[in-house]
């Protein structure tokens, strides 16, 4: 069987202007009991590009998650800002869609109809036809056809977390949100889920923005792994290029020595903030 194409990431052919969502000098700091204050993220400088797949890694309780719901708008920075095509990201909305690591299903719905929700939410303008047609492919698009009518109960984990990233993508964001989505799955079901993720990114591009502890997973996924230093007062300590071509098959990545380049300069920063 002949094996697609390698193409260069996205990172790699956009230019400094295709600046998509800017995080600029966000500050993130929470009051403490005796009137001072505990600062969780200072100083944060980043851009994403329209197609671009960023993880965001680091030891536990540096910010990461903080700074993806300042993104998501379901947390507000106390100071700095950030921009999404240039317009200001003051509160949550369809635009960016978030796929948490617990699921976050309705546990009284179906399949489909937890992701009808979304769709009937977002898509208003749409015929009852269009929005029915839109849920189903996306049911298609994680292969839960056949389970489309069970309920969260009857599901795997790796299964209902494929609900979770289809009701996202049917909402037809600009922007994913990935939240650890791949942290509470068992060690098979993981890297299958990641590689369906994946390709469903290949053959709908669009701005990622992932937070993981997992290195091999960043390397795998992602055009661009932003590393964050310790808490508190946790800054980006260095941005690390995957240069790697795509579509990626982790098994042949693995047989590169550029892979285990990349890798070990991600651990060695890990390990100088260990």
């Amino acid at each position: 069987m002949t094996r697609p194409q390698s193409f260069p990431s996205p990172a790699a052919m956009e230019s400094p202007n295709d600046t998509f969502l800017a995080i600029e000098h966000i500050h993130k700091q929470y009051p403490k009991a005796d009137g001072s204050q505990f600062v969780v993220l200072e100083d944060i400088n980043l851009t994403i590009g329209a197609q671009e797949y960023v993880s965001v890694i680091g030891h536990s309780g540096c910010g990461k998650s903080t700074l993806l719901r300042i993104v998501a708008g379901l947390e507000k920075p106390s100071a700095g800002h950030v921009t999404l095509e240039g317009k200001l990201i003051r509160r949550p909305g369809a635009d960016r869609m978030m796929v948490f690591q617990g699921y976050a299903l309705l546990p009284w719905l179906t399949v489909r109809d937890n992701i009808r929700l979304a769709v009937d939410e977002v898509h208003k303008h749409l015929s009852k036809g269009d929005r029915r047609h839109l849920v189903n492919e996306h049911i298609h698009m994680v292969n839960l056809t056949a389970a489309a009518d069970k309920y969260p109960h009857e599901l795997s984990g790796g299964m209902k977390q494929r609900v979770g990233v289809a009701r996202a993508l049917a909402t037809r964001p600009k922007m994913l949100l990935l939240d650890e989505p791949f942290g509470a799955l068992d060690a098979l079901t993981r890297p299958k889920l990641q590689t369906q993720v994946l390709d469903i990114w290949e053959n709908h591009r669009q701005a990622v923005m992932m937070i993981t502890h997992d290195i091999d997973e960043a390397l795998f996924m992602s055009d661009k792994i932003v590393m964050l230093t310790n808490g508190p007062q946790a800054t980006i300590g260095q941005v690390l290029t995957v240069d790697l071509p795509r579509p990626r098959h982790i098994h042949e990545l693995r047989e590169t020595q550029k892979y285990y380049d990349l890798r070990n300069e991600a651990l060695d920063f890990l390990e100088r903030y260990q």
